[in-house]
């Protein structure tokens, strides 16, 4: 395959999106849900996945869903820059790749209260859990390691 097609296919992939799904990189939870994730797009690229915990992550491209907002909670970005977030971005994430059924009973209101009260306790436990340090301090050392890279610290 030439470059130009090879480029042209890439872009087909990157504007097929029906959703971009923020997820941080560094939790190795949440990178066990990525990777089935991307085993069940199938290479379709319907499910845009975008890694926080890059260095080069910028809230400005995701619709101004910055760091730390990502970081506390599941955060999914329609086309339309339409945002959902805990098990709302979950459940529209699985209804594009067809397994809508697995989210389906938190559509009913209590049911929906009940898993987002349940999702809550997990996204404040998360960084715990998987042995890593709190919000804060992740923050804190993002936001040092971004001064460095920027030539503002000194050796």
């Amino acid at each position: 395959m030439t470059n130009s097609m090879a480029n042209k296919s890439q872009n087909s992939v990157e504007s097929s999106w029906k959703v971009k799904l923020l997820y941080d990189g560094d939790c190795p939870l949440c990178m066990r849900e990525v990777r089935f994730l991307q085993k069940k797009d199938q290479g379709k690229g319907l499910v845009k996945l975008v890694n926080i915990a890059e260095d080069n992550y910028d809230a400005n491209k995701h619709c101004s869903v910055d760091y730390k907002s990502a970081m506390g909670r599941i955060h999914a970005i329609l086309p339309d820059g339409t945002i959902l977030r805990d098990v709302e971005a979950f459940r529209y994430v699985y209804e594009v790749l067809g397994m809508g059924w697995v989210y389906a009973i938190t559509k009913l209101p209590i049911v929906g209260k009940i898993a987002n009260w349940v999702y809550g306790i997990w996204a404040k436990l998360r960084l715990p859990l998987t042995g890593r340090p709190n919000l804060e301090t992740i923050i804190a050392e993002r936001e040092a390691k971004e001064k460095c890279h920027s030539n503002v610290c000194k050796p």
